[in-house]
């Protein structure tokens, strides 16, 4: 028998509310763009409704352009996984400007993936 292939549509991407990591709520959009302001403490990325993948492991990369650490070297892409909780679950997957923002600019690419393979991929151009 074929397994289910899970099935991923990004619901919405842009400009977001600030996420609250302890609520069980997403953030709300403010504006659909792939442009952002770079301000501090945006908050941008994008929602994304996944379907027929319960207890299943996303694992979702934020690729940085080239933000240096305080050694000057730059830093590694942001990588983690989450378990799909429910067979129709709305994941956010976002990012935030923190100071300095000088250093933030550039195109921040936002990857999910599901059994190794991509599922979903958008970039967010930042710019002062």
């Amino acid at each position: 028998m074929a397994k289910k292939k899970p099935e991923v549509r990004i619901k919405s991407w842009g400009i977001y509310t600030q996420w609250d990591p302890s609520s069980k709520a997403l953030p709300e959009i403010v504006k659909v763009t792939r442009e952002v302001p770079c301000e501090l403490d945006i908050e941008f990325g994008y929602v994304a409704n996944i379907k027929k993948a319960k207890n299943k492991k996303v694992r979702y990369c934020i690729y940085h352009p080239d933000i240096p650490d305080e050694e000057g070297t730059p830093r590694p892409p942001f990588c983690g996984e989450e378990y799909i909780r429910q067979n129709d679950w709305d994941f956010f997957i976002g990012d935030t400007i923190w100071a300095p923002v000088e250093n933030k600019q550039g195109p921040w690419r936002i990857t999910l993936e599901i059994d190794d393979q991509l599922v979903a991929d958008e970039t967010f151009m930042v710019r002062l």
